[in-house]
């Protein structure tokens, strides 16, 4: 069971805005299942506290809209294969990264919405600074305004880039970046008369590069209290999501014995191991090595290879751990004496991988409960 906390996620909000100043737009990211917090419901919270919400995917903001959220949506993932005309009538704002798109859009019929036809198309064009996954260079900016000249339906609103080592410690790049964007900018401005969102800076950028926040910010990982790395680590935001589970079986083990496939994991004492019913199929790494779990308030260490559906744990040194046991795998206990909560940076440290994948890798099997807590 997935916890969401929407009153941190709230007080989160509250904090970028302090970060980022009050004539800062916000851009509330919820791709990926709002980073598996659950779109639909996290949207609905973020709709009114936000300027926009950001999507990666079509599919992403057509979901918040049959959620019956009608704020503003940006596409930022850009890709649209052929259902430009689907954007349009869902009021979702594009993002383009090449002519092509900007021909399509400005070519798209509007069939199911009559109130829009003939009415403009707004997008954000896509900048490539250095990251080299998505964006019009800066050199080919001209002939791309010169080409939109042809489509006076569209109205090119807002410009933007993507930042790529915001979070690492050589500031360098992330300048040279924004460097080559004021350039983009020069060349845009006088050819745009439309222009008027410029956007650029991610969580990182957002805390880190006051030059970066232009006149939106876009936070994603922040929201829900993590960060990329510990240079941009905030200790005021606070973790929106714990995850938790029961005991559901608790055997003995004998000295020598192993658990889960492989038998890589073998009693060096007489133990006691406690299944979980959660599995690499909903979303604990598979392939962590080292990582614990909290029972009644201590660490109890995940013992053996985590399965598809089931992991065990070891709960020898649990005293009175036994079945039903709330099972903390990120997150806190409570009571006087709990040990350090699991946090998500330490989850993807177990399993050499990143914070976002552990929190979108969060399978849609598990239940989300939605509570909203005070503040503490």
């Amino acid at each position: 069971m997935a916890e969401v906390d929407l009153g941190a996620l709230r007080r989160n909000v509250e904090r970028l805005r302090r970060i980022a100043g009050p004539k800062v737009a916000l851009y509330g990211v919820v791709k990926a299942d709002a980073y598996g917090h659950g779109a639909a419901a996290v949207g609905k919270v973020l709709g009114p506290l936000c300027d926009a919400l950001a999507v990666s995917l079509v599919e992403e903001g057509l979901e918040l809209r049959a959620a019956g959220i009608k704020g503003p949506i940006v596409v930022l993932g850009a890709y649209y294969d052929r259902y430009q005309s689907e954007v349009l009538e869902h009021d979702l704002t594009p993002v383009v990264y090449d002519r092509g798109d900007l021909e399509r859009f400005g070519e798209a019929p509007v069939r199911r919405r009559p109130a829009a036809v003939g009415a403009p198309v707004a997008i954000h064009l896509k900048v490539d600074t250095g990251m080299n996954r998505l964006g019009v260079p800066v050199d080919e900016l001209p002939a791309f305004f010169e080409r939109a000249r042809a489509f006076p339906r569209v109205r090119i609103e807002g410009l933007c880039t993507h930042l790529a080592s915001a979070d690492l410690a050589d500031a360098a790049v992330t300048k040279a970046q924004l460097r080559l964007f004021a350039r983009a900018l020069g060349v845009a401005r006088p050819r745009a008369p439309h222009l008027a969102t410029i956007h650029a800076a991610n969580s990182a950028a957002a805390v880190r590069f006051p030059e970066a926040r232009f006149d939106a910010i876009r936070p994603g990982l922040a929201l829900y209290g993590a960060m990329p790395s510990v240079l941009v680590a905030r200790p005021d935001l606070e973790p929106v999501l714990n995850l938790r589970t029961k005991i559901m079986a608790v055997h003995d083990v004998k000295v020598g014995q192993g658990v889960s496939y492989g038998g890589a994991w073998r009693a060096q004492r007489r133990s006691r191991v406690a299944t979980l019913p959660v599995g690499y199929a909903d979303g604990y790494p598979r392939h962590v090595r080292g990582a614990q779990t909290l029972v009644r308030g201590s660490r109890a260490p995940v013992a053996g290879a985590v399965c598809m559906d089931m992991m065990m744990i070891d709960v020898t040194d649990v005293p009175g751990a036994t079945l039903g046991d709330q099972v903390t795998l990120i997150g806190g206990d409570q009571g006087t004496g709990a040990a350090a909560p699991i946090s998500i940076d330490e989850l993807a440290l177990w399993a050499g991988t990143v914070n976002y994948e552990i929190l979108c890798g969060l399978s849609k099997r598990v239940p989300r409960i939605y509570t909203a807590t005070a503040a503490r």
